[in-house]
């Protein structure tokens, strides 16, 4: 890779030359994979045409229509498959019929034929009567047997003709041209074939995959047909996500030319009802399948916007792991991650600081924008913070190689130069609450106190203030630990106008009031990691003294009782803005 298109990413972003660059190297792996694959599914007993026939029908298509097969070739479905497939030969994977899930080269080498209109014969897995077709759609026969079942695939000229058994023992037969459509054009009911729609974004089709069985990134799934209105809401939110991006366009963190996604994969719901959230529950992406992203819809087009930054960060750094060596990893979970519930390891981490760099980069593009910038400053604020935070645990943890450094330090670069721009005080400071929030609660729930910590008794006991560890020492987890919602990190994104709540007198500035408040909560529930959480961070920033910031660095040394202490500074009228504790 030249230099300057590593730096480019290395800073968390990366020109369209950069992104061309790691798309040719998702290239070149698919086909080494492809080739180790084929090497092995000659030894795989099958009912179908066997996988050199259809390779050959592949290559030959390629040669007729090279552009479409490639895009075939190179679909994150595909991908997928590939290495799902690898894994089941290599016995650490599960599925369907192993024949049958070999059988997707065959329907990969009918849509190729199709795209390419050559003519072939090939026997192909039917599910059900149904026939998915990578980029196409799905062919379901009228009237078919039910199960996993074998069907013939004709093609000439652009045309489908699918057979397969019938319900009473007989064949059943469709015909028709598939192809995929814009939202909104579908064919008639009825036709046997369902067309795989696409979201427009200026001249790019990017697919809505909810039919293919690979589009969940791992295991096959069944489809999951939106429905026309729903796909309509998505076509909706979608144009004003993009339009969000377009405001500026360019090669910098947090920018994104929506042409570059490779698919947009609906996660769980298929209808209207009931209303989406406004942000988004859930969104994934995979090494495998470069450029695809399983998003739950949200109702706002700014979350969406957001959250197609952050997945496509993922696919960048994916296809960066693919071409260097960046850390020895001892997969180990047992490190910080401040937008993660659990520990994480190495890799994970590298990850969530790369993909967040690009979220920083995306609210710091708000700032100008008049309807966003009340969120976007304590977004950013609160982003750059966490990723550098991440940055300086990988640059200190002594796994990183060479081009390992060479991304970090691009990272912390970017960070640093962030962290010195100046961002409205009142979201700032709500940011490093929060972030100190996260930090305190993940403590509370995945850190165990050492060996010697007697557990019993109050937070800070009489005559004494409780002793952390050295910096140095390592994390001892909590066998117990299990996930927990992280409910402050957006609900601090705006200060609260009229607060009831410990969290929302904290968010509103008034920590003595969310101290009490936290101190009432924990009388009825002593030693609750969240109640907890909160009534350190509101101590913290009322007594800056030596004791409170300890406890702030090593929550976990917190022992619960049935009454809290004292405060050693009742009389602060104006708390201080909190600050993260010195090591994650």
């Amino acid at each position: 890779m030249p230099e300057p298109l590593f730096a480019e990413l290395a800073a968390g972003g990366g020109s369209a030359q950069a992104v061309a660059f790691l798309e040719q190297g998702e290239r070149a792996r698919r086909l080494l994979l492809l080739r180790t694959l084929l090497n092995r599914l000659g030894d795989v007993p099958t009912p179908l045409t066997p996988a050199a026939e259809a390779w050959r029908v592949f290559k030959e298509a390629a040669g007729r229509a090279p552009g479409p097969v490639e895009r075939l070739l190179l679909a994150p479905t595909t991908g997928a498959w590939i290495a799902h497939l690898l894994r089941r030969l290599h016995g650490t994977a599960t599925g369907p019929e192993l024949w049958s899930e070999a059988g997707r080269l065959n329907t990969l080498a009918v849509a190729a034929s199709l795209h390419a209109g050559t003519e072939t014969v090939l026997r192909v897995p039917l599910h059900d009567g149904t026939l998915p077709l990578p980029g196409l759609g799905l062919a379901r026969l009228p009237d078919a047997a039910a199960g996993l079942t074998e069907g013939t695939a004709r093609t000439r000229a652009g045309e489908l003709t699918l057979t397969g058994p019938g319900r009473a023992g007989g064949p059943a037969s469709l015909t028709c041209r598939p192809a995929s459509v814009p939202v909104g054009e579908e064919p008639p009911a009825g036709t046997g074939w369902l067309p795989l729609r696409t979201l427009t974004a200026g001249s790019a089709a990017i697919p809505l995959d909810d039919l293919d069985p690979y589009r969940d990134l791992d295991d096959p799934i069944p489809p999951a047909r939106l429905d026309d209105d729903e796909a309509a809401a998505w076509q909706r939110l979608f144009d004003e996500a993009t339009a969000i991006l377009a405001r500026r366009p360019g090669a910098g963190p947090g920018r994104l030319d929506p042409a570059v996604i490779r698919s947009v994969v609906p996660w769980e719901r298929t209808g209207l009802l009931p209303p989406p959230p406004p942000d988004v529950r859930v969104s994934a992406s995979s090494g495998d399948s470069y450029g695809a992203m399983v998003i739950a819809r949200p109702s706002s087009p700014l979350a969406l916007a957001e959250a197609l930054v952050h997945e496509f960060q993922h696919s960048k750094l994916a296809a960066l792991l693919h071409l260097f060596p960046l850390l020895d990893d001892d997969r180990a979970e047992r490190h910080y991650a401040p937008w993660r519930p659990d520990p994480r390891h190495l890799t994970g981490l590298l990850h969530g600081a790369y993909a967040f760099t690009g979220v920083a980069g995306f609210w710091r593009d708000r700032l100008s924008d008049p309807e966003h910038r009340g969120t976007a400053a304590y977004h950013f604020a609160l982003r750059r913070t966490q990723s550098r935070l991440v940055v300086r645990t990988l640059l200190t943890s002594g796994r990183l190689t060479a081009d390992g450094h060479g991304l970090v330090g691009g990272l912390a670069r970017t960070l640093d130069g962030w962290l010195r721009e100046p961002v409205d005080p009142a979201a700032a400071a709500r940011a490093r609450t929060a972030a100190a929030l996260h930090r305190t609660e993940w403590r509370l729930r995945n850190v165990a106190p050492p060996a010697h910590h007697e557990p019993d008794g109050h937070s800070v006991p009489p005559g004494g203030e409780p002793v952390p560890p050295p910096l140095s020492a390592p994390l001892r987890l909590r066998t117990d630990r299990a996930p927990w919602p992280d409910h402050r990190t957006h609900a601090f994104a705006l200060p609260p106008t009229d607060p009831a709540t410990p969290d929302e007198h904290l968010a509103a500035g008034d920590a003595a009031a969310a101290l009490a408040g936290y101190d009432e909560g924990l009388r009825r529930e002593p030693g609750d990691p969240h109640l907890l959480a909160g009534w350190i961070v509101a101590r913290a920033a009322l007594d800056r003294g030596p004791g409170a910031r300890r406890l702030l660095a090593r929550p976990e040394l917190a022992r619960p009782g049935p009454a809290r202490p004292a405060l050693a500074r009742p009389d602060l009228a104006r708390p201080e803005p909190v600050r993260p504790g010195p090591r994650g």
